[in-house]
């Protein structure tokens, strides 16, 4: 898998995620309403520890800073 992803917005994935996570922990593990959310976390979390993101890949983004 290709590096598409930059530190900045490696570190916005992490606080976003982590933010959905936990609210969809606030009322426990059920899955009801908009508890569903805290999956796009799961997500969010899981292109942010691998750097890598198959939408930015899709469509040909890149956050990442080219070293020159």
């Amino acid at each position: 898998m290709p590096v598409n992803v930059g530190m900045i917005d490696q570190y916005v994935r992490i606080v976003v995620g982590l933010a959905l996570v936990a609210y969809a922990l606030q009322d426990g593990f059920s899955i009801q309403g908009w508890h569903w959310v805290g999956l796009l976390g799961l997500v969010l979390l899981v292109t942010a520890f691998f750097r890598s993101c198959p939408l930015y890949q899709a469509l040909d983004i890149s956050t990442r800073e080219v070293r020159q």
